[in-house]
Formats: C-alpha cells, sequence, structure tokens
C-alpha cells in the first residue's frame, strides 16, 4: 500500500483510563476498553469557540480559550472513560457512607459539584507550588544571601525552582501503578499521531515504530510556559517596588494576570512547532521532549489498538482537511 502524503495534523489526543481520546477539526473521538476486552468507540461533532466567533480565534486569544475547552472536554472525557472501563463501578463499591449519601441526594449532579471543586483546588494547588512556593524559597535563598546578591536573578531562579518542582512531581506520580498505565496511553496517542503524519498506514506493527515523542504534546507545552515564565517574570520585577517582592503573597497575587499571557505565548509557539523543524524550535522543544520520557510509556499492542480507533474516528480520507493552518 502507497503511503500517504506525509504532513502535519493539527490532530491532538489525551490519554484516559483504559482509552485514548483524539480530537480533530470537526469533532472527537473517544476509544476506550471496556472490562470484556471490546474497544468502544464514539465520536461527536464538536465546534469550537474559535470557529464560533473570529475573536475567540486571534493570536494570543485562542491560546487561553483552547486551554480552557481543552481542561472542560478532558474532565469529561476522563470520567466517561472511567465509567466505560468499569473504573466507576470499583469506586462505587469502595464508596463511604457520606459519599454514597451525596450520590443519592445529588444524583448526575455530584458530577458538576466535584469538578468545580476540583477545578478550584487543582488552580489553588498549582498557584502554590508554582508561584508561591518558588518565591517563598526564593525569599529564603536572598535572606541567607543578604538580601541583595540574589535580586537581579530573581526571575531566572523562580523559573529554575519551578521547573525542579514540576519535574520531581511528575517523577513522583509516575511511580504510581495506575498513572503508568495512562502514561502508557499517552504514549500510544503520540505514536499513532506520529504514524499518521509520516504517511505511514494505521496499523499496529506501523505505529509501535513510531517515536513517543511530540513537539506539540501537552507536557511540552508546560515546560514552554515554564521557560517562558522566567523571562516574563524578570520583565515584571524590574517595574515592581522591592518591597512588595518581599510579600509572598502579595508578589504571588501580582504574577496572576501573567499566567494567561504566559499561556497564549505557550500555545503560539506549540502551534508554531507543529508546523516548523528549525534551531529555535529544537531548543525550546528539548526540555518537553526529554520530560515525555517521563510522562509517556512504551504502550502494548492492545493499548495501540486504542489509539488507532480514536484517530480513525477523526481523520478523513483526505489529510489536508486536517493541516495545520
Amino acid at each position: 500500500m502507497p503511503d500517504k502524503k506525509t504532513h502535519k495534523t493539527s490532530v491532538g489526543g489525551q490519554a484516559l483510563i483504559e482509552g485514548v481520546m483524539m480530537r480533530g477539526p470537526k469533532g472527537i473521538a473517544t476509544a476506550v476498553r471496556k472490562p470484556d476486552g471490546e474497544i468502544l468507540t464514539e465520536y461527536h461533532e464538536f465546534k469550537s469557540l474559535g470557529a464560533k466567533n473570529k475573536f475567540f480565534a486571534l493570536p494570543l486569544v485562542r491560546g487561553v480559550v483552547g486551554f480552557i475547552e481543552s481542561m472542560m472536554i478532558g474532565y469529561k472525557c476522563i470520567s466517561y472513560s472511567a465509567e466505560v472501563s468499569g473504573m466507576e463501578e470499583i469506586e462505587e463499591a469502595e464508596m463511604s457512607k457520606f459519599e454514597k449519601w451525596l450520590d443519592d441526594k445529588l444524583g448526575d449532579k455530584l458530577m458538576n459539584v466535584i469538578m468545580v471543586i476540583s477545578s478550584i483546588l487543582g488552580f489553588a494547588l498549582a498557584a502554590f507550588i508554582f508561584l508561591f512556593l518558588p518565591n517563598l524559597i526564593f525569599k529564603g535563598l536572598n535572606e541567607l544571601t543578604g538580601n541583595k546578591v540574589l535580586e537581579p536573578f530573581r526571575g531566572a531562579i523562580e523559573g529554575t525552582l519551578k521547573i525542579i518542582i514540576f519535574v520531581v512531581y511528575m517523577i513522583l506520580i509516575s511511580q504510581m501503578k495506575d498513572i503508568k498505565r495512562v502514561f502508557m496511553y499517552h504514549g500510544a496517542e503520540h505514536k499513532t499521531i506520529c504514524c499518521y503524519e509520516s504517511g505511514k498506514p494505521l496499523t499496529v506493527a506501523n505505529v509501535n515504530q513510531c517515536t513517543r515523542f511530540h513537539p506539540r504534546c501537552g507536557t511540552s507545552f508546560m515546560f514552554v510556559m515554564l521557560i517562558l515564565s522566567i523571562f516574563v517574570v524578570t520583565v515584571l520585577s524590574i517595574f515592581v517596588p522591592e518591597s512588595l517582592k518581599q510579600q509572598p503573597v502579595l508578589w504571588t497575587l501580582i504574577k496572576l494576570p501573567l499566567i494567561p499571557i504566559i499561556m497564549a505565548l505557550g500555545y503560539e509557539f506549540i502551534r508554531y512547532a507543529g508546523r516548523h523543524e528549525n534551531l529555535l524550535v529544537r531548543i525550546l522543544s528539548a526540555p518537553g521532549l526529554w520530560m515525555q520520557r517521563i510522562t509517556t510509556k512504551e504502550p502494548t499492542y492492545d493499548i495501540i489498538e486504542c489509539g488507532i480507533e480514536a484517530l480513525k474516528a477523526v481523520i478523513t480520507d483526505n489529510p489536508e482537511d486536517d493541516e495545520i493552518k
């Protein structure tokens, strides 16, 4: 069978519980392995805010909008995969009396409540770990060295601390048995897209030979954001009075509005990296690609099958339909 034309696809995905989600230009597909071994594949048409309103498709704006959409879609798909794979039944069997009471009282609304609470707690935890904690550590180091020696390098030091915290966190959670399996599905997602982009037929054998590292991965996006934050915070610190920077809580609050800006810049770079291969892309993508050695694992054949089924559901016979514009 002749290979198709090699291209850079806009299709992206996400690892689920015993499955893979793929998102194409016109819709979303999930392929989840059921307890009986069958793969349940479902496709849903989806129109992003950027497709509905040109404002949300503008450069910089689209990065923030896309991130929020991805978080919402990802959460729903993970919840769905937990139900299909049988994980939800196991969790229900292990529910405490209080959890069962909540489920009886709230029913379907319980998941929405949990989603809101978990989102708030997740954002608060992320702000503490990546904004407050690095500043707190920097303040301690700064005081040990006389309060002035390290100040000119605040942005670089805080950024480096964020990267260290992120790497250590990912290494720790990667040791969990359930997370390791999710990372195998993450690897299958990348390898399947790589196979498709290389123009090879989507077979288990072809996908298995492809790399599990991809520049448009969310891991790379996180690393690009962390690197960009070094430069952005360095510039910001020039204009912020020293007295405010010495207050961890205030300095954290000052940096919070920078998150959408860093997120938007990071998205534009990842989008650019998906279309180009040059020295700048290779340098900025290198840390994220290295990190994928932790966040992706080599999948087994049955896991690869889920990646293939999900991808087949969102592509057409014409590869140009999903080219990165």
